[in-house]
């Protein structure tokens, strides 16, 4: 079994793969409040989000003991979840402290920390305005998501394109958007690539299935902005950080037919971090220096070494 799912997902670590299924293991999550045996946190089957996807979610991760941006994190969980039409019932403050809490718990310093709300199981209909709404918090090790990130990823195009605006609330990082991001990342795995590239309603680039993108040209970087986009938070640490660093950053859109004209192609995010490309569909980039800049300017700044405050 382990060689079989390796053979469909070449660019994760072998330990990643042999880790216990995430139902048993040992310690404890953060529930409603207080730490629960992680076996123990168990909700209904008729629970509202899992049957509507509503629950809405965050990705922090955790660099020798700090969480990276945390409260901007928990400020978009909330939003997300306001944006959906509830209130998780803990302010911004609340959440910052409960996720270094089960940070401290789980005795990890270097960490993925997830925090989720989601509506419970008082009524099931597609109605929603009666269920009591949950929150949790579980943290795990994770190292990178792709290996051997210098050498770069292999991305084709997704069949799946992200929705208009006015047909899902795309501003929203909610479980039910990642559907389709599930869909295009199998099909990658199942075809020998890392992951895809989505293109957006209107056709443009948009976003991998999990990670904004930054394309390079003559020194400056490229990156799709459009009224489609979460609000990523290491999207906004890149851009912050190469403009400290003198980089012009063009925020843009940015059209299939253009990707060739780049000389290299980066993806971000808390997961992937800054993680280079080095094919989109047979369109070849080589990472370079600006790429391997950016890898070690993200990496100083979430080690507390960084050229200016995030």
């Amino acid at each position: 079994m382990a060689a079989r799912c390796l053979a469909a997902f070449p660019f994760i670590k072998v330990e990643a793969m042999i880790e216990k299924a995430y139902h048993d293991r040992d310690g404890h999550i953060w529930m409603d409040g207080q730490f629960l045996d992680w076996r123990d946190t168990k909700v209904h089957v008729l629970t509202h989000s899992l049957h509507y996807g509503s629950a809405v979610f965050e990705g922090n991760r955790a660099y020798g003991g700090e969480i990276f941006r945390l409260s901007d994190h928990s400020k978009r969980l909330r939003n997300s979840a306001n944006i959906l039409g509830y209130e998780i019932p803990y302010t911004q403050e609340e959440i910052d402290q409960a996720c270094i809490d089960t940070l401290a718990n789980s005795g990890l310093k270097d960490a993925y920390v997830r925090p989720f709300a989601w509506r419970g199981s008082d009524m099931m209909g597609v109605a929603s305005k009666n269920n009591q709404i949950h929150l949790a918090i579980a943290c795990w090790h994770w190292g990178s998501y792709f290996s051997d990130k210098m050498k770069g990823i292999r991305l084709c195009i997704s069949d799946w394109r992200r929705p208009a605006p006015d047909t899902s609330p795309c501003k929203s990082k909610a479980a039910g958007l990642y559907m389709i991001c599930t869909l295009a990342k199998d099909k990658a795995a199942a075809t020998g690539w890392d992951d895809a590239l989505m293109f957006d309603y209107k056709g443009r680039v948009a976003e991998c299935t999990g990670a904004h993108i930054f394309f390079v040209k003559d020194g400056e970087l490229y990156t799709p902005t459009n009224d489609i986009l979460l609000e990523g938070i290491t999207h906004d640490s890149i851009i912050k950080l190469a403009e400290a660093k003198g980089y012009k950053v063009n925020k843009q859109d940015i059209m299939p037919n253009e990707m060739s004209d780049f000389e290299e192609c980066f993806v971000v995010g808390t997961a992937a971090e800054v993680t280079p490309v080095r094919e989109i569909d047979g369109i070849h980039y080589k990472p370079g220096k600006v790429c391997e800049d950016m890898v070690k300017t993200y990496d100083d700044a979430v080690n507390g070494k960084g050229i200016i405050k995030l």
